[in-house]
């Protein structure tokens, strides 16, 4: 993955100020900023979902498993 430094995200920004203007730059950069924040709250919001979801996956394992030792332990007493 290609790493930006310092002096590409200064040519990025001159350019950007010389094609939106600086009146419009400030404008941008705010969209911008409010378009990534409604990025990162979706993904943290599918995250929370994923985790959620495996916790439920594992409540509902450990169930089965306790109900499997019942089982078990009723033959073996049946058994006897």
């Amino acid at each position: 993955m290609p790493q930006i430094g310092w002096l590409e995200i200064l040519a990025i920004v001159i350019i950007a100020i010389l094609v939106l203007g600086p009146k419009e730059f400030p404008v941008a950069l705010k969209k911008i900023g409010s378009y990534f924040q409604k990025f990162k709250n979706t993904l943290s919001n599918f995250q929370r979902e994923l985790n959620s979801v495996n916790e439920n996956i594992d409540i509902e394992k450990d169930i089965i498993k306790q109900k499997d030792n019942v089982k078990k332990e009723n033959k073996d007493k049946d058994n006897e």
